[in-house]
């Protein structure tokens, strides 16, 4: 009824600080990292490794530099066997410190690249893997990808130490049918190397776009705490949670997190499906201006909005 290898990270701190800048209070972080450990989550992504040079601290939460020493407060206490992980924007990021990985409390490091830099990403895997990581390579915005130019960047990581390589919907636009390709694809230019999937739910299709990466035998999950995440968000953990028959989930903590956290988050920060991204992601274009009009008074003159996008961009 279920299969072992599946491993399912969950990505409620990072995905999520998109919204309010990393801006996360440690006791939610605490609440976070203490529910997915009872729940028996394998991963639990805390955030991104970023550039202080490039993003001034000032604008921005703790959980956008995911410091060692910060992470150790949070998770001081807590019996866990979960791992940690944090994301690395590999085309934007200055020269990064990282210690090995047995004097840090990160087990993993996803470098987030787009085809046109598989470069800075296959270098920053070389140099975590030598330190002691897992890695994976998150290719984004994978829908926008012309196939040759993808498969290239394919052959390159299958070179490469890279643990497993993501399938990633950045504009929630993909179908079941482009899933399965996508995550065929993915195996047959990359013998030995475990697949994941990370899905959006800009058509409210990211769970059974999961769902249909686990059938043709993706192992790696990414999911967040009612699916919160940039504009609609990602696959609900709950759901997968769920899903599996692994009899090691227990959903209960999972349930009492979002009904004292989330919940009330949501009367401060919005995600979730609403029929601008449902736009955005019909018409395979990043959420940013759909982001944009959700702030204005015309937040929900969804036809204006529809008309609007199909016009030609300047």
């Amino acid at each position: 009824m279920y299969r072992e290898k599946i491993k399912v990270l969950d990505c409620t701190i990072r995905d999520g600080g998109l919204i309010n800048n990393h801006y996360f209070t440690d006791e939610f972080v605490r609440a976070v990292y203490q529910a997915l450990s009872k729940s028996g989550i394998d991963y639990m992504e805390f955030g991104y490794r970023s550039s202080r040079e490039l993003y001034p601290p000032q604008d921005f939460g703790a959980w956008k530099y995911c410091d060692d020493d910060k992470i150790r407060e949070i998770i001081d206490g807590i019996e866990s066997d979960m791992k940690i992980s944090v994301m690395v924007d590999s085309y934007r990021v200055k020269e990064q410190q990282f210690a090995p990985a047995d004097e840090s409390p990160i087990d993993m490091i996803r470098a987030a690249t787009y085809v046109k830099y598989i470069d800075s990403a296959i270098e920053l895997i070389n140099k975590c893997h030598d330190l002691g990581y897992e890695t994976t390579c998150n290719i984004m915005a994978v829908s926008k990808e012309i196939e040759p130019d993808l498969v290239e960047a394919l052959d390159q990581l299958a070179k490469a130490p890279v643990d497993v390589v993501y399938v990633v919907d950045s504009f929630g636009a993909l179908y079941c049918e482009q899933i399965e390709y996508l995550v065929k694809l993915y195996r047959a230019h990359l013998p030995g190397k475990e697949i994941g999937v990370h899905c959006h739910n800009n058509q409210q299709l990211a769970y059974a776009n999961t769902i249909e990466g686990i059938i043709h035998n993706a192992n790696y999950l990414d999911g967040s705490l009612y699916g919160i995440g940039r504009g609609p968000g990602n696959c609900c953990l709950e759901l997968l949670v769920g899903f599996l028959k692994n009899p090691k989930f227990n959903l209960t903590p999972v349930l009492k997190v979002i009904q004292d956290y989330m919940i009330p988050m949501l009367k401060e920060i919005e995600w979730g499906y609403l029929i601008p991204y449902m736009v955005t992601g019909m018409m395979n274009e990043h959420p940013r201006a759909a982001i944009a009009m959700r702030k204005t008074d015309d937040k929900d003159k969804y036809a204006e909005f529809y008309e609007k996008m199909r016009l030609p961009q300047e």
